[in-house]
């Protein structure tokens, strides 16, 4: 039996066998280290001229990195270490020798380069922490949901229709006929409530947006949740818990990993609902006092996202967006109809918007004066519009973008470093 570095890293066992892949080498003297990583973890390991053949021991000084062994030998404490231990190697066996020339070496390779090279780029320390970090989120994700009592469904990424509108769909070839590639699952988790109940789902979405900022993707994880006999005030509670439960989570579980990404866990700990809150109007006096040159009506983007979160610490809530600038779904505000029941979640640091939210139109006839209203025809909206006949209800729901949170809680500086095969508009290989 093999022991996994992880494993070993928090037990009093003293003799271990592990095997890996060698990720970094060096020699001084008669002693020969290799830094070892079995997909679990990373260790320094320490070879001694007298434990072996000596001419084991020069092949072993010319090996190449990315070479797999097995070892045997003693777990000792080493401060030293950046892992803090270290294995004492008894015995050594070759596996396999890696060929010359890994591809990645060098620690000034550019980020295209990088890209080019992903499947082996995927090996570097800090993608094998990100990776380990994402598959965290998304397990608590699951848990919130779960202590929350929603459930999690899944539905189909060929529709026919938009949800966020129809210029940035990637339109596809269905045998014969036009199909696009989804860009969110709302209409159907929308279905799905009058089922269920509250339920969400993790899945792949699509935008076909010719953005080549250091925050979106034309394929990303998102995450949706929809909530029957829910609210604006309902919806905001349970975005703000939802992050407050992953944020103290995930510092919890996993503070080294963040604090070597460069990310505090103990600011991580401070994020608890309820989270600061301002409406458009607001939002709009803030960056003219800021000198940003934005009238009323107008959307609030990226740059003036990064602008706004230089005003908070913590992640915060945007609201009450004008229907002009919104989809035809989202419910008008009572108070003022020009004004819709939307909310979106900014995250601090310049990270910007992580969720995108707002309470949906439960009425059928206000369904179709606002498709109306925006030039759609509701034929191609039938199935979707007629649920506002039968036993629909006040509901609302909400996205938020997988690699944009994992972006803001890693303090990563491009969303390309959250996922592991990054696509772009001008990216779709390896």
């Amino acid at each position: 039996m093999f022991d996994s570095i992880s494993e070993l890293l928090n037990q009093n066992k003293r003799k271990v066998k592990i095997r890996g892949w060698i990720s970094k080498k060096r020699s001084s003297g008669g002693i020969q280290f290799f830094e070892i990583r079995d997909g679990t973890g990373f260790i320094q390991t320490t070879l001694k001229k007298d434990k072996v053949d000596e001419n084991f021991f020069k092949e072993l000084d010319l090996m190449n990195i990315e070479s797999v062994v097995e070892i045997e030998g003693e777990l000792k404490e080493e401060k030293r270490s950046k892992y803090g231990f270290e294995i004492i190697i008894d015995k050594l066996k070759v596996l396999h020798k890696a060929d010359v020339d890994f591809p990645i070496q060098k620690s000034d390779h550019g980020p295209e380069y990088l890209m080019d090279n992903r499947h082996f780029y995927l090996r570097d320390r800090k993608m094998f922490l990100i990776t380990k970090i994402r598959a965290k989120i998304l397990q608590l994700i699951r848990k919130y949901f779960d202590n929350e009592g929603f459930t999690e469904v899944h539905v189909p990424s060929i529709v026919n229709n938009a949800v966020e509108g129809g210029s940035n769909l990637f339109k596809i070839d269905y045998f014969g006929n036009s199909a696009y590639l989804t860009q969110s699952w709302q209409f159907y988790g929308e279905a799905y409530i009058n089922s269920v109940g509250k339920c969400f789902t993790l899945a792949p979405s699509f935008r076909a947006e010719n953005s080549r900022t250091r925050r979106h993707l034309t394929e990303y994880w998102h995450l949706e949740a929809e909530m029957p006999f829910c609210n604006l005030e309902c919806l905001i509670k349970n975005e703000e818990d939802l992050i407050s439960f992953v944020c103290n989570e995930i510092a919890n579980d996993m503070p080294n990993e963040l604090k070597e990404l460069g990310r505090d866990p103990e600011y991580l700990k401070k994020i608890k609902a309820p989270l600061p809150r301002i409406n458009y109007n607001e939002a709009i006096k803030i960056l003219k006092n800021d000198g940003v040159k934005i009238d009323y009506g107008e959307d609030i983007g990226a740059d003036e996202e990064k602008i706004l979160t230089k005003h908070y610490n913590i992640p915060f809530f945007l609201t009450h967006f004008p229907k002009t600038i919104k989809p035809f779904y989202h419910k008008e505000d009572m108070k003022n109809p020009k004004l819709t029941l939307s909310v979106d979640m900014l995250a601090p640091e310049g990270y910007g918007e992580i969720i995108g939210s707002g309470q949906r139109i439960d009425d059928y006839d206000e369904m179709l004066r606002r498709l109306k209203e925006e030039k759609l025809n509701p034929k191609d909206y039938q199935w979707y519009i007629d649920m506002r006949k039968w036993g629909n209800v006040p509901h609302a729901g909400f996205g938020l973008g997988i690699e944009r949170i994992i972006m803001w809680i890693c303090k990563l500086e491009h969303i390309r470093e959250s996922i592991a095969f990054p696509r772009f508009v001008n990216r779709t290989t390896p």
